[in-house]
């Protein structure tokens, strides 16, 4: 089951002439490997907008290497990943 928190903050990028702030969403806890997914709200978002995430991308043996593999990230990877979720 997909984790409903806000997620751990990593960055605030920008794109297209907004501001987004990305978090990491982990997993709920399950047997196997620890998966994180990247989740992209902008700072003028409206409630009506949807959420732009990317599918769990990041997948380690524990949250703590998740959370390293996520702040690896640069802002041009960053804003790709925005940019593929985005309609």
């Amino acid at each position: 089951m997909p984790s409903t928190g806000p997620g751990q903050h990593l960055a605030t990028i920008s794109h297209e002439g907004r501001f987004w702030d990305v978090y990491l969403e982990l997993e709920e806890a399950h047997a196997g490997p620890v998966r994180g997914r990247l989740r992209f709200t902008a700072a003028d978002q409206s409630p009506s907008e949807p959420v732009a995430r990317t599918g769990f991308i990041l997948v380690e043996a524990t949250p703590e290497e998740v959370h390293g593999r996520a702040r690896e990230l640069n802002t041009h990877q960053l804003s790709s990943l925005l940019r593929s979720c985005l309609p």
